[in-house]
């Protein structure tokens, strides 16, 4: 097949969105053509990566709005609102780029990747050529009972989040993507409802994350540790729709003097969750390690037992996938991807109604893993064979080619899968 993948963030060695283009490009050229539409801020990266590790049938158009590129050479710099207009004109942009090349190559398909942002249009679906959207986030919000936990600051976030999601929404543009997507992949089934209500005939689960066979290898070289005490661990930026906050109560409430929980990260909710800690009395049991480099981060991550994400929102959740593929249990909230990503035979997902459920939820899985070294064996093995059937570039490839020609071929009833099924991350 002849795909023509829309990846405005795509570069190698790097994770979440960029990440994402990237991996799903090279696995598709193992078996397809492919032409990747990306952004000249991801240029350098492309050809330095392509000169020491040629890809076949893989080819890259660079593609932006009157030569505009966003700059994101400053090292840490975040997007800022302009980076949302760039988005938008670079989607006008590839279309009309797309359409010229269209007549002369032949694309059988597009498929718009990155950004997976359920809320801003892909103009690239006006191609005469069958569509394919995803996998979508965005949709994904901390349930209203949580919010009495937040600070101001972060209330105001939330309340600007869900203006922006209802904004998106109101563009004709993002409704006519979702009436003429053949397939819209979602990361979690929050956004698989929406995308349902803005027209899209056929939803389905898909998880965004995958590992390179390369990294499985080396994320499996850390052993579960024998030795006390029971270390838990979690992992991100120290924001509040993280739920950090839930894991610090839980731990408090688990009442296991032995143990250990670690935070990896640094944020704006540091002070606030060390002054939690301090004032439940486990200050000297948690220890606050700040940014790692990555390569620590996951040597720490190896030197504990269990994954604790008590992430609120999430539509990725790239951490639980790592976690599984070092062979550690997952204790999160059944909220977002990572309530997707976590089954019962490798992690204990909690439901999220209220913080006060939530945290005895927490307290309980903790508690059992914590007296349980077998069934902390037991999962974290679980999840090293999940990763392996499941959350690679190869067998998610594999699933987007057999979607592609079920659809280009019409020899199979159209995949309809509902937005509350989950399947492991694998199109159903």
């Amino acid at each position: 097949m002849k795909i023509l993948l829309s990846a405005y963030a795509c570069e190698p060695n790097r994770g979440t969105e960029p990440g994402v283009g990237w991996n799903t490009a090279v696995a598709l050229a193992q078996s397809q053509q492919v032409w990747v539409f990306t952004s000249n801020t991801h240029r350098a990266a492309i050809e330095a990566e392509l000169a020491i590790r040629p890809v076949e049938n893989l080819q890259f158009v660079y593609v932006d709005p009157l030569g505009w590129v966003y700059d994101w050479s400053q090292e840490g710099k975040k997007a800022h609102w302009d980076v949302h207009l760039h988005y938008y004109l670079w989607q006008i942009w590839a279309y009309f780029v797309g359409r010229s090349l269209h007549p002369t190559l032949g694309f059988d398909l597009v498929h718009h990747i990155t950004y997976g942002k359920y809320s801003a249009p892909s103009f690239l679906s006006l191609l005469p050529i069958p569509f394919f959207w995803g996998p979508l986030g965005g949709a994904e919000n901390a349930p209203a009972p949580f919010w009495q936990d937040f600070s101001l600051r972060a209330r105001t976030y939330e309340v600007f989040r869900r203006v922006s999601q209802w904004v998106g929404e109101l563009d004709p543009f993002v409704r006519l993507t979702a009436t003429r997507s053949r397939i819209a992949w979602c990361k979690a089934a929050d956004t698989a409802q929406r995308i349902q209500g803005l027209g899209a005939k056929h939803v389905a689960i898909l998880v965004e994350s995958g590992l390179r066979p390369e990294e499985i290898a080396d994320l499996s070289n850390y052993p579960m540790p024998i030795a006390a005490p029971v270390r838990f661990i979690s992992m991100g930026r120290l924001l509040h729709w993280k739920g950090f906050y839930l894991g610090v109560r839980a731990f408090a409430q688990a009442n296991l003097p032995e143990a250990e929980y670690w935070i990896l990260g640094d944020g704006p909710e540091r002070d606030r969750l060390q002054a939690l800690a301090e004032e439940l009395g486990v200050a000297h049991q948690i220890k606050f390690w700040g940014n790692l480099p990555r390569t620590e981060g996951l040597a720490k991550l190896g030197e504990s037992h269990v994954l604790v994400h008590p992430s609120l929102h999430d539509s990725g959740g790239w951490v639980c996938p790592e976690a599984m593929a070092v062979g550690r249990p997952i204790i999160c909230l059944d909220l977002g991807g990572p309530g997707v990503q976590v089954t019962p035979e490798t992690g204990f997902k909690i439901p999220a109604h209220d913080p006060e459920q939530s945290v005895q939820g927490l307290a309980d899985a903790m508690t059992q893993l914590a007296h349980d070294v077998e069934l902390r064996q037991r999962m974290g093995a679980a999840g090293q064979t999940l990763v392996q059937s499941t959350y690679t570039w190869t067998a998610k490839a594999k699933a987007l080619t057999e979607a592609y020609e079920q659809v280009l071929t019409q020899s199979r009833p159209m995949v309809q899968a509902d937005a509350k099924f989950v399947d492991k991350g694998v199109v159903r």
